[in-house]
């Protein structure tokens, strides 16, 4: 392991247990956060007791919830995958709770408040997302979350303006981060793409991350020409005179109706892209086949977001039953 956990319990460096595998990770300076994330995030036994016994070593008491996410996320680096990550913020918000009792009515109000933060906070201070949540947009997110109940608003606009005013603080410690997005694409490469109004063919870079296809008009350019959220969009391959190997992206559910992405105009004013649907043209079969299938993966809703609907699904239910 990365850590370098087990050969220290080998040498007798580290005393078995979980409880001082756990104030290891805490309290030594300059381990890999990323190594510590991918620790606690195993689903083996000792991994999870470590876990539990790593969140308890926090003290969150008196914090507000950004406060003590701000403390935790400082920790480690939160991994990639829905099922760790469920179960860091899960063993999170029981920790919260146990110090605060009052805040909340439960843990599953905390759970999802907690990633309600973590969006908003990627929302405000992210360049690539240009529709920002407001105060309100950020209430109305969180209602009926308190077992039915909303939070008071005053709470709400206290987490909302910590945030706004100070993003969190990530450890990066091995570049695979947000703000390297470009630097870790899906998939990138050259292809042609037809315009919008004017039915022409224009070759453009396309790069494929975190949900969306960006296109520059040259692969040195910093600032993309377009951006194409892929949220609810489907893509299949199609076929055009002297163009063998099409695909195309539409919305299923409102056909007709632009899809929702911005292009750059040659002045430099971000605009509403113009297009019901996009078509682009490979250099080849296999080439098309591939970016369909890395346009699907990608496709695929946030593992977040279905992490926090089942959780307000459980919420809301239980408020009815009560």
């Amino acid at each position: 392991d990365p850590l370098g956990i087990n050969y220290m319990l080998g040498c007798q460096l580290l005393e078995p247990g979980a409880k001082s595998i756990a104030e290891f990770l805490y309290r030594e300076e300059g381990l890999n956060k990323t190594a510590i994330g991918e620790f606690l995030g195993e689903r083996e036994e000792l991994h999870l007791q470590t876990l539990k016994a790593f969140v308890e070593l926090h003290q969150f008491s008196n914090l507000n919830l950004v406060q003590a996410l701000r403390q935790f996320l400082w920790s480690f680096r939160l991994p990639g995958e829905a099922q760790k990550i469920d179960r860091m913020m899960e063993a999170f918000a029981t920790r919260y709770c146990n110090c605060n009792a009052p805040v909340f009515q439960s843990t599953d109000t905390c759970y999802i408040l907690s990633f309600a933060i973590i969006m908003l906070n990627t929302s405000l201070h992210n360049p690539n997302v240009k529709d920002k949540t407001t105060l309100e947009r950020f209430i109305s997110m969180n209602r009926g979350i308190n077992n039915g109940g909303d939070l008071p608003v005053p709470l709400l606009t206290k987490l909302y303006d910590s945030i706004r005013n100070e993003p969190f603080k990530i450890p990066e410690d091995d570049g695979n981060d947000l703000t390297h997005t470009f630097f870790n694409p899906d998939r990138e490469g050259w292809l042609l793409k037809l315009g919008g109004r004017v039915k022409t063919w224009k070759r453009r870079w396309f790069i494929l991350t975190d949900n969306c296809l960006y296109y520059f008009e040259y692969t040195a350019d910093k600032e993309p020409r377009g951006i194409i959220p892929l949220e609810n969009l489907c893509v299949k391959e199609v076929h055009y005179p002297r163009k063998p190997y099409c695909l195309e992206m539409t919305n299923p559910n409102s056909r007709g109706q632009r899809i929702k992405a911005c292009k750059t105009e040659t002045d430099g004013r971000v605009v509403e892209g113009k297009h019901q649907s996009y078509t682009i043209c490979a250099a080849s079969a296999d080439e098309r086949d591939s970016w369909i299938e890395a346009i699907r993966a990608s496709i695929t809703r946030d593992p977040f977001y279905d992490l926090v609907s089942l959780r307000k699904k459980k919420i809301i239910n239980q408020g009815n039953q009560d």
